[in-house]
């Protein structure tokens, strides 16, 4: 009888022991991440500055936003290629002034004194203005029909077309597109409508409007 008092005193001796070291082996663990009210406790908010570098550090990469081509410089852009810029030129097929027009579109558009032309800058741009607007307006089937796809290996554009039409006329344009690409005018000196179909795609020509009659007064 005593063998057992001893064998279950015993016993209950060693569980309050284990139950005692796991009491204080937890009353440790969770003091070590307990604050005393004398610590001050500090946080670290990054700032714009340091965000940025932060970013270029990870190679992040600002992407530009494309703005669309003009058409200020568009009309610049062809009358670079025209004349230079030039107001009182006339080449050797006796078109003339900035924009290098020929008698037959002067009279188009109401024009028939070829020296006041040459000698009034704001007239030349206005006859510019003009021709596109009859040329937009012959073409707005065209326009609407192909701008977008690929003709002959190239974009259309409405701003290519314009621009192809003041080289070589708006039916040139048309058979050019029509013929899927095979027909193309080229002017005296070797240069074709394709090319200005490329070379002046994409700009922004929506401020003309479609006039069949239009004028410079």
């Amino acid at each position: 009888m005593i063998k057992k008092c001893s064998y279950f005193i015993g016993i209950i001796t060693l569980i309050v022991l284990v139950l005692s070291a796991f009491k204080k082996y937890e009353t440790e663990s969770i003091s070590k991440f307990l604050t005393t009210a004398k610590e001050n406790i500090t946080y670290h908010v990054p700032t714009e500055n340091e965000v940025s570098e932060k970013l270029l550090a990870d190679n992040y990469k600002v992407i530009p936003i494309t703005k669309s081509k003009s058409f200020i410089e568009f009309k610049e852009a062809l009358a670079e290629r025209e004349s230079a810029g030039e107001y009182d030129i006339v080449n050797s097929y006796g078109y003339m002034g900035k924009y290098q027009f020929g008698k037959s579109a002067l009279k188009t558009i109401g024009i028939n004194d070829s020296q006041e032309f040459l000698d009034n800058p704001a007239m030349q741009e206005k006859a510019f203005v003009a021709l596109l607007q009859i040329n937009k307006w012959i073409l707005r089937k065209e326009i609407l029909k192909y701008q977008g796809k690929r003709v002959g290996g190239v974009l259309i554009t409405e701003s290519g077309i314009l621009a192809a039409a003041h080289l070589g006329g708006a039916g040139s344009v048309q058979d050019f597109l029509r013929s899927n690409g095979t027909v193309s005018f080229s002017d005296g000196y070797g240069t074709n409508i394709k090319h200005y179909i490329k070379k002046f795609a994409g700009y922004d020509t929506s401020n003309i409007t479609e006039d069949k009659q239009a004028m410079v007064m």
